[in-house]
């Protein structure tokens, strides 16, 4: 990975201000155009609600629960100041899940109502202003998406997944209320098959038949009701002889690791053999082996990266340590209970035992596209996990099968389907602490195209480095970028001669290792974006070894920092890049300077704990020949990350915000004083950030990794980065319900990059060391 020639990057120093940041305005207060008719209405629609209510099932107490629809910005918390008996339960889109602890809560608040009917003073009103509407949480309601797509099963029994709502606060009620439930299930024959059981996650795997399946969309404690996971896929074999390749020698000691959590893996494969470190089962009754092929294919490309170009090259020398934990069957499926409890149990084992921090999931959830609302399942449990372990997890968006168009829509339709709803990235795709990976294809031409090179019959989908049709898109939850990274992946193809309704899938894929070695066939080909991943994990396990101290944030943010959306995609999509983001979201990350810089390619890093509501202010350090007035294509980059806690009641879902703006300023002071707590509200909203960044301050902050782009051509005498410095400000702003759940300081990493490729004689490097250099001894002095 590193270039000859190259340097350790370059730390990036904090200066001393430390600001509050100003307080953000109150909620701006709506009163209704005639407050008695809206408490009229309410009223109405409370009596429709507690007829739903009334045929609910089962609970754990007596409670009841409604569903408001809420003004836009309402904080569930102004709940309590109604009554200490209504308690939230969860955030669904503009929609608020409420309990009433008891009857006398609901003739309480049904009292209110009565008052601000008849015109008389309510207290607290303005909760009252912004509810727009009352139901029952419905058995429709209930229907996870793959359910209300596919319904059930027509054959009886079957296996559905309950989640029920949680109860994050109350440890005490949350006992009873998995004791409950599995009574209700043993007493209505439901058979409970595994369950995974955390504060904010409570899900049961059952069997049932479908008069039971009714009973549970119908129970109180139900959040929603769904389909089981389906994990396939396909695999496709090329033939490689074994003589070819020479004896593997093992990796030197100490190297990092990478986790494969898959099918397992052949640990006697000639390419794996000499740097696997350890291999365990999570199923019951299996054992570690691969019987799939799916974990040693993955295995592969998280090992050596472009297996293809190392093959051809011959540089079969491991630089990382191999582990796997076996997830998946042998059909690349998961019927023996909860994945989550099996991806924890594999993460605590090999992080605890072995100290790995980079772990790779190359599957997606076909029933659990993420279309809104909150994370759950696979995503939130590896969101946890990334925030209390401190380990990377890199993740698939998710494949699209080929059923969904025919073979003439595939290519005909080709780029636009990519932003259909039904193309929507899978779990655990939305997880925001993980990095997601998407897609591009690296081939365009079918090995029947390369045999017969006059005949057109077989017309590739995408061209090289655009999308592959099958990859899925963003955004995740609040419109956070996803996937923030995409990589080779594979491609497919048209047969026009079997008229146009054959898809070919096989021959675009991406090589690796197979499971099927001794059989002759050392190495084969697939497509998926299971593909894709991997080889980000590598990029990290590498980056760990030029860092070997470096956190996920760190790592996260160096990737996304070094990454590019290719031409060819960018050429698919010129007039909306925002919309290109969802299929691409950062690039595909250029390895050049990615672990060391250049001379003209310099990398600056930082990583800090920032209090809330406080800013950090750090100075780019930019020599005159960058900003010389000749013509030729420079760029600064910033990229940030951190990883926040997060819960799954709220839409808003992590409750730390974290975020960087860049500005030019004359000095420090200058730029302390615009973002000081006292600056004026107009003022403050007005602080003009540097002109111009392939990414918006208010796009790219919605994630938990960010970067933008700022690219300049011509430096003309008064351009502002001649004339005045340049500055990064990072700002914490955690949600009110965040301040319990996050820490005192929180850590974040930060990456600025400043690159003048064009120009061969640039000494960037030298002159930026040389300026750092001098403001070390400068504030030594001090």
């Amino acid at each position: 990975m590193p270039e000859h020639g190259s340097y350790p990057h370059l730390p990036l120093q904090r200066e001393n201000p430390v600001t509050e940041k100003r307080a953000g305005q109150p909620p701006r207060f709506v009163q209704p155009e005639n407050p008695a008719s809206h408490g009229r209405s309410l009223q109405q629609r409370i009596e429709q609600a507690k007829i739903q209510t009334d045929m609910d099932q089962g609970g754990f107490d007596e409670r009841r629960l409604f569903r408001f629809t809420v003004a836009k910005g309402f904080d569930p918390d102004t709940l309590r100041n109604i009554s200490s008996d209504i308690e939230f339960v969860s955030q669904e889109d503009e929609q608020i899940i409420v309990a009433f602890v008891s009857d006398a809560a609901l003739e309480s608040f049904e009292a209110r109502l009565a008052s601000l009917v008849a015109g008389e003073q309510v207290k607290y009103k303005q909760v009252l202003y912004d509810l727009q509407g009352v139901d029952g949480w419905s058995p429709e309601d209930r229907k996870g998406w793959a359910l209300r797509r596919e319904g059930l099963p027509s054959t009886s029994p079957f296996l559905l997944d309950i989640e029920l709502w949680p109860l994050e606060d109350r440890q005490d009620e949350r006992t009873k209320l998995w004791q409950t439930f599995e009574a209700w299930l043993t007493e209505h024959g439901i058979e409970k098959l595994d369950s995974v059981k955390h504060s904010g996650l409570t899900l049961y795997r059952v069997r049932c038949d479908h008069s039971q399946a009714k009973r549970l969309l119908h129970h109180r404690d139900v959040r929603t009701v769904d389909l089981p996971p389906r994990y396939g896929l396909e695999l496709q074999l090329l033939h490689t002889d074994i003589q070819d390749l020479p004896e593997i020698q093992p990796p030197t000691e100490n190297v990092p690791g990478v986790v494969i959590l898959d099918s397992g893996l052949t640990t006697g494969h000639p390419l794996l053999a000499s740097a696997v470190g350890d291999s365990q089962s999570y199923l019951p009754d299996k054992d570690a082996t691969d019987e799939n092929g799916h974990g040693t294919h993955v295995a592969g490309l998280a090992l050596y990266g472009d297996v293809e170009g190392t093959i051809r090259e011959r540089r079969l020398v491991p630089e990382l340590r191999l582990f796997s934990g076996r997830i998946l069957d042998e059909n690349n499926e998961n019927n023996t209970g909860f994945v989550e409890n099996q991806i924890t149990e594999a993460v605590r084992y090999f992080h605890g035992t072995y100290g790995c921090k980079i772990f790779n999931l190359s599957f997606g959830d076909q029933n659990k596209p993420y279309i809104g609302g909150h994370v759950k399942g696979i995503a939130y449990t590896l969101d946890t996990l990334s925030r209390e372990l401190g380990v990377l997890f890199v993740v698939s968006s998710g494949n699209v099968l080929g059923s969904q168009l025919d073979a003439l829509e595939w290519k005909s339709d080709y780029p636009q389907y990519l932003w259909r709803e039904d193309w929507a990235i899978l779990d655990p795709a939305p997880a925001l602490n993980a990095l997601t990976v998407g897609s591009l294809a690296r081939y365009d031409q079918t090995i029947i195209s390369q045999r017969h090179t006059n005949d057109p019959a077989e017309i590739p989908i995408a061209r090289r480095d655009q999308p592959s049709p099958f990859s899925r898109r963003g955004p995740s939850v609040g419109g956070a970028i996803k996937p923030e990274l995409v990589a080779y992946g594979g491609n497919w193809a048209v047969n026009t001669r079997a008229g146009a309704n054959m898809l070919i899938r096989n021959s675009l894929g991406e090589l690796s290792t197979n499971n099927d070695f001794v059989g002759g066939h050392l190495l084969a080909e697939q497509s998926g974006t299971s593909m894709a991943a991997p080889q980000v994990a590598h990029l990290a396990a590498r980056l760990l070894s030029e860092h070997p101290q470096a956190d996920p944030n760190l790592l996260r943010t160096l990737l996304v920092a070094h990454a590019t959306i290719p031409e060819a995609s960018r050429e698919l999509c010129k007039e909306d890049t925002e919309k290109l983001r969802r299929i691409c979201g950062y690039g595909r990350v250029d390895t050049r300077t990615l672990s060391r810089s250049l001379e003209n390619e310099v990398t600056l890093l930082a990583d800090a704990r920032i209090a809330n509501k406080r800013h950090h202010f750090y100075e780019v350090p930019i020599p005159d020949e960058f900003v010389s007035t000749g013509r030729r294509l420079r760029e600064i980059t910033v990229a940030l990350a951190y990883t926040p806690y997060v819960r799954s009641t709220r839409i808003a879902y992590k409750a730390s915000r974290i975020y960087f703006r860049v500005v030019a300023a004359p000095n420090l002071d200058h730029v302390s004083t615009m973002f000081n707590k006292a600056t004026e509200q107009e003022d403050y909203k007005n602080i003009a950030e540097l002109s111009n960044p392939d990414v918006s301050f208010k796009t790219r902050g919605k994630g938990t990794v960010q970067k933008a782009t700022w690219c300049f051509k011509q430096f003309y005498n008064d351009a502002v980065l001649r004339t005045k410095r340049l500055f990064v400000v990072v700002t914490r702003n955690d949600h009110p319900w965040g301040e319990l759940h996050s820490a005192t300081e929180e850590s974040y990493a930060l990456v600025v990059c400043l690159r003048d490729r064009e120009n061969e004689q640039a000494q960037l490097y030298t002159k930026i060391r040389n300026k750092l250099q001098a403001r070390t001894r400068e504030r030594a002095r001090v």
